[in-house]
């Protein structure tokens, strides 16, 4: 049976990955940070900031099914504001959760996946396609994800490993509720409102949910997917269309 590690697996988007491949037959191995739980699949907690948990929580991975097919990186977190307001930590969480984990953890189960001629579906961001005002550490380290989705699948390409990666708006989740309640002052639903307003669809706007977004990316890791490597798949309304 094939294998799938799904990272950021306690989140919404995680949450709602990780039923997708266990519905479609697949055994999950979920991770997130310790003090949270995922509820489907093998648990195994790690601190994604640290290369050595990381590293540790891949040998686990692969030992509990023997194999791995997947690697899923969905851990993500936001942060918006002033660039000339910016401090080291805040830098620091974003990319490394964002970047740093998404490029060692590949690389701890590049092994691994070579042997079973698996992929890795990274999510990225409309904000790894084009820049979004306001949120340039956010858009730093998801640029880093696109284009290292790139970079990665011309690398392993010869080795039988596929890359790709999802970028998609704004997703109805914790996440996005707690960014409204931190970054939307008195009124999350006028920031809700602004959001909107960048969609093409006007007055039709709406945020995706969860499981179109996991949908793309069971896709992507199914054999039918052979041809596809070193993409970005917008799942953003057109969001991006114009750029």
């Amino acid at each position: 049976m094939s294998v799938v590690l799904v990272t950021g697996a306690a989140g919404g988007l995680g949450t709602a990955i990780c039923e997708r491949f266990a519905a479609g037959g697949w055994d999950v191995v979920a991770t997130d940070r310790p003090d949270a739980r995922a509820p489907v699949g093998d648990w195994i907690p790690a601190d994604l900031l640290d290369v050595a948990q990381i590293r540790e929580m891949v040998a686990h991975a692969t030992t509990i099914h023997g194999r791995l097919d997947c690697v899923v990186h969905a851990a993500g977190l936001w942060t918006e504001g002033p660039s000339d307001a910016t401090t080291e930590d805040e830098w620091d969480r974003v990319v490394g959760v964002n970047l740093k984990a998404a490029y060692f953890v590949s690389s701890a189960a590049i092994p691994h996946l070579e042997a079973t001629g698996g992929s890795i579906v990274m999510i990225s961001s409309d904000a790894g396609v084009q820049g979004n005002a306001g949120a340039a550490v956010y858009s730093a380290s998801k640029g880093g994800v696109s284009n290292l989705t790139r970079a990665l699948a011309l690398e392993l390409a010869p080795r039988g490993v596929r890359v790709n990666a999802v970028c998609p708006a704004d997703i109805e989740t914790p996440m996005l509720k707690g960014q409204a309640r931190d970054f939307g002052g008195a009124d999350p639903q006028a920031y809700y409102a602004k959001l909107r307003s960048a969609y093409p669809q006007g007055e039709r706007a709406r945020f995706l949910a969860p499981g179109e977004v996991a949908e793309v990316v069971w896709f992507l890791a199914q054999p039918s997917a052979a041809g596809v490597t070193g993409a970005n798949w917008s799942i953003d309304f057109g969001l991006s269309a114009g750029i």
